[in-house]
This record gives structure tokens, sequence and C-alpha cells, in this order.
């Protein structure tokens, strides 16, 4: 599978709350992970059992084999992971103590990522964090089409009849719905945080999941994984309320474990946080 998309690296403060506008807040502490919403999706189907090749782009400074460095250790193919004339991306995020988040990101090299080889992939993954000719590039490719449409923002509806599968929480499809139709498209997939998620085929919902109960306390790639399980286990065949069920796990396992990248969890793990849980 291939997957157009971002490539940051997060700089994490852990907070006792969120700050209201204006406040100054101290921190518990500050710690730097691989990030980026189309890296995370990468190494999150990785993970899982996936052979990947990630298109993306980083700068000339240090900040990117640091950003790249789980993803290389992994055996996710970055041969189309380009150096450009920009800095690595970034993200300023704040986690507080019931791992909620804020995220600020400077797209940095981000900014610059495009997309015309799909070299006949099974599966064409990507995110909002690139830009618009990326992202309608990568929907047009052969094979099955995943769009992830965060962070939100408005969405050409032609580039929107090319996705297979439309994952977004629901403030993202309340946005896109003003302008587009999607109950013509053939997958949606809406989050809805620890209420769960729901699925439907051409607006007809087909399946319902909640996810097992935990103690959260990093929600930063929760939506990275829970679109990766999903558009894998769609792709494997599963019916839709077992990859649905599937996916609202690999997101609430996600955010018991601290940063993104280093979040993501294998296929074993799951296997056992699914048998913990039956």
């Amino acid at each position: 599978m291939t997957v157009v998309g971002s490539v940051n690296l997060d700089l994490v403060a852990r907070v006792a709350r969120l700050p209201s506008p204006g406040e100054t807040l101290t921190a518990h502490g500050v710690t730097r992970h691989p990030g980026g919403k189309g890296a995370n999706q990468a190494l999150a189907c990785r993970r899982l059992g996936a052979t990947v090749r990630l298109v993306g782009a980083v700068g000339a400074d240090p900040l990117a084999d640091e950003a790249l460095a789980l993803l290389r250790a992994e055996g996710v193919e970055l041969s189309a992971v380009t150096e450009v004339d920009a800095p690595t991306g970034t993200a300023m995020i704040q986690v507080d103590d019931d791992g909620e988040t804020t995220i600020v990101i400077d797209a940095g090299a981000n900014g610059l990522v495009s997309f015309s080889d799909s070299r006949g992939t099974d599966v064409v993954m990507t995110v909002l964090e690139v830009p618009d000719d990326a992202v309608a590039a990568a929907m047009a490719a052969p094979g099955f089409t995943v769009l992830n449409a965060a962070p939100a923002r408005d969405v050409p509806e032609e580039v929107l009849r090319t996705v297979d599968l439309l994952s977004v929480n629901a403030d993202e499809h309340a946005l896109l719905s003003r302008t587009a139709d999607l109950d013509a498209l053939p997958a949606v997939a809406v989050t809805r945080g620890a209420q769960g998620a729901s699925l439907y085929r051409h607006g007809v919902e087909t399946a319902t999941a909640e996810p097992p109960p935990v103690e959260a306390v990093d929600g930063t790639a929760a939506g990275d994984a829970f679109t990766a399980a999903l558009a894998l286990a769609l792709v494997e065949g599963l019916p839709d309320d077992e990859a649905l069920a599937r996916a609202c796990a690999v997101g609430a396992l996600t955010t018991t474990r601290v940063g993104a990248q280093p979040a993501l969890p294998t296929a074993s793990d799951l296997d056992a946080f699914l048998e913990d849980h039956a």
C-alpha cells in the first residue's frame, strides 16, 4: 500500500489541563516523538502487517532523521520521501491528564509534497496535511482509495467522488456535508471519540461500534490508528461490523500510550488487547 502524507517531529508538553486563551501553565515535561498524520498511518499499517510505502517530504535539517527514525527502523519504504528546501514539519502538542490534546502544526516540508506514481498499489491513503494537488492525485490513483479528511478543511466534491473510504470525526463530517453529498460515497466512517464510530455505505449505516474501556493518557494518534486499521480490515474482506470494532479497538489501545508513533500497536498487541476485552 501507499500512504501520501505528512512527516512531523512532535514536541509534546504534558499538562494537568489544557490552557484557556491567554493563560500560561507549567508543563510536567516536554518530549519529542516522530509524528505527522501520514507517517503515523503508514507506521500503523506496517505494525498491523501491511507492506507500506510512504510518499512525503522532509527538510535538510537534523529533525528529518529523528522524524523518520521509527519508519525506517520498522521497514516502511521511504524512497519516495524527498528532501526539499523547507524545514521538516513540526507539531506543538499539549496533552492533559485525561489524554485530551491541542495541536498546532507548522507544515514546513509537508507543504511541498507531490504525488504522481502509485506503482499499481492495492491501497492508496492520504490526509489533509499535504497540498490539495497531492490529495487529488492520490485519490485518483488506481486501487482502494482512503481519505482521512483531517485536519478539517473543505475538499472539492470532484475529489470526494474518487474516494472509496472517507474517515472523519463528527466535526469534519459536518464541515464536508455542507458542500458535498457524503451519502453518495461508497463508505464513510465517522468517529466520535469514546462514544465509538459508525460506518455508512452510500448513506446507509451498516455498522456501529464502541471502543473497549481504557484509561486514556494520550489521544494524539488515535484517529490515525483507527483509519489505518479500518482500511486494512475492509481490504482484507472483514464484515463491516468486525472491521469497525477492530478499528475502534486499535484507536482505544493507542490512547493508552504516550506519543504518536510510539503508541501505535502491533498486530500481536491488538490480539492480546482484544483477548483481554473479549
